[in-house]
């Protein structure tokens, strides 16, 4: 039976105690620098290195998610009144539609009277606008002197939106002030309503009224609604109230709905005149805020274009 071979420990070569290495032959030599090279060039390929079989990619940092862009500012435009209560309730309305929708930026301009004006409020904008007239129809302001103030401001790509009316939401808005002024919400016979409006001598600004008239006498079951106007055109708030006597109505049962955003001198002088109910005007109503909104986005979904052109169609088409 053969002798197990004994074990000797390969020596440390930092060890001073240990014998020294055998020398390496030219052979040894030769097979431990073709072993080294083999396991190189498995990690090489024809275009660079490749990893080690069995190790993995260092997983790729994730893209960046792209910016929103911001929304563009809604800037609502008053005309403007000397009338002290007129520019707090512009601002109750615009804190309104803040409050419908968080995060939206929203400026005030005034075409007149009032500060800030239209051009004041558009000089310190960059970026984009959409300008949303507080106005109910279109008048000589939001065919002429919105384009024209937006033309101005060449700094900024902008769109205007159309007025407020005519719409249900206005609609809506005007009957319930009524009631609030003490109109019935089942009116008894022989009771009427004139809408009363500023005017303008635009012809599209009393076609815009009389449908606005329309849809009032709709949300009020078929009730007579005749339209009236504090200037510019006819009839006046007491013409129409006589008509609307002559017909056989009671004066004292003919309610004066105010088409008009906030106080003012016209608001007032059309009030004045109601023989019956008269309903303030419409403030910052919910209807109202959300309409706003929805001028808003039809004026950014509308096909035109941002240059002057474009924002005078996206004005009247809408």
């Amino acid at each position: 039976m053969t002798a197990p071979t004994p074990h000797h420990p390969a020596p440390d070569p930092h060890d001073p105690a240990a014998p020294p290495a055998a020398p390496i032959g030219a052979a040894e030599l030769a097979s431990a620098i073709t072993d080294q090279l083999n396991s190189r060039l498995r990690t090489v390929h024809l275009h660079g290195y490749r990893r080690p079989t069995g190790t993995r990619p260092a997983p790729e940092a994730p893209a960046p998610a792209p910016a929103r862009a911001a929304a563009p500012t809604l800037v609502a435009v008053a005309h403007g009144s000397r009338h002290p209560q007129a520019a707090p309730t512009v601002r109750a309305l615009l804190a309104r539609v803040r409050a419908l929708r968080p995060g939206l930026p929203v400026r005030l301009g005034h075409i007149e009277l009032d500060r800030p004006l239209l051009a004041d409020t558009l000089a310190g904008l960059r970026g984009q606008a959409v300008l949303v007239p507080l106005l109910l129809t279109h008048g000589h302001h939001v065919t002429h002197d919105l384009p024209a103030a937006l033309a101005a401001a060449d700094h900024l790509t902008g769109r205007i939106a159309a007025p407020l009316g005519p719409h249900p939401l206005l609609a809506e808005a005007l009957h319930d002030r009524l009631l609030e002024a003490g109109l019935s919400a089942r009116p008894r016979a022989r009771s009427a309503v004139v809408l009363a409006a500023a005017g303008s001598r635009a012809p599209r600004s009393a076609e815009d009224t009389a449908r606005t008239a329309r849809l009032l006498s709709a949300r009020l079951g078929g009730l007579p609604v005749l339209p009236a106007y504090a200037s510019a055109a006819a009839p006046t708030v007491p013409e129409a109230i006589r008509t609307l006597t002559a017909r056989g109505h009671d004066p004292r049962r003919i309610a004066v709905a105010a088409c008009f955003t906030a106080p003012g001198r016209f608001a007032d002088q059309c009030a004045a005149a109601a023989p019956g109910p008269a309903a303030g005007p419409l403030g910052d109503h919910t209807a109202l805020a959300r309409l706003v909104l929805h001028r808003y986005d039809q004026a950014l979904s509308a096909r035109t274009g941002s240059g002057t052109e474009g924002i005078r169609a996206a004005t009247v088409a809408v």
